[in-house]
């Protein structure tokens, strides 16, 4: 099974759209950041927080990227 076909059959199980290829690519991103600014395990780990706390993806990437940035970091 292709991503795609799994994406929609989850989103289906979950009871909502499937997310548009605009969204797929800022979810990426959003792991992107994550992912090369900590470990691998972040990546996942903000896409759960962003949805969990309610925030666009663009939000996200924007308090990621600062957070990136931040002094220590």
């Amino acid at each position: 099974m292709r991503a795609k076909e799994w994406i929609a059959g989850f989103a289906e199980a979950l009871g909502t759209e499937p997310p548009t290829a605009d969204e797929v690519k800022a979810i990426l991103d959003l792991a992107a950041e994550a992912a090369h600014a900590s470990e691998r395990i972040a990546a996942p780990v903000a896409s759960w927080l962003s949805a969990k706390a309610g925030h666009s993806l663009e939000e996200s990437i924007a308090l990621a990227r600062r957070v990136t940035q931040a002094p220590g970091a």
